[in-house]
């Protein structure tokens, strides 16, 4: 999508540091595997050779265990009880590298559920 890649240059250029966590490649590598789009994998691939990827990690899936308790708790939970919920997956990602202290914002198309657990904006709005 050529949108997406004009704002990743200008984000780039920008000095932004992008990363791809490893639950958003999931879930669209999945989709893309799937409907076999070869030539969207090929630029998925160059996309993440091209970032930093965050891998998903024991202390990811602890916090991650810990938001998906605590939003079911106060009723607000961001996907059905029997769903892996790759939301609060991504959120932990997020909150352990708020947690080491870097400025961090999820670029999103879902900032209703996201920007509940951590900093959340469109990507498009993100300049």
């Amino acid at each position: 999508m050529p949108a997406i890649r004009s704002w990743v240059h200008d984000c780039l250029q920008r000095g932004s540091r992008l990363a791809i966590p490893e639950i958003a490649d999931y879930e669209v590598r999945r989709e893309l595997l799937h409907a076999r789009l070869a030539t969207s994998l090929n630029a998925l691939n160059a996309l993440q050779a091209a970032l930093d990827y965050l891998p998903i990690s024991t202390p990811i899936m602890r916090e991650a265990a810990s938001l998906w308790s605590d939003v079911r708790r106060q009723g607000i939970p961001t996907a059905d009880r029997h769903a892996l919920d790759g939301d609060v997956i991504l959120a932990a990602s997020a909150r352990l590298l708020i947690g080491e202290g870097h400025d961090v914002v999820v670029a999103t198309t879902n900032v209703g559920h996201l920007a509940r657990l951590v900093p959340a904006q469109l990507w498009h709005d993100i300049i």
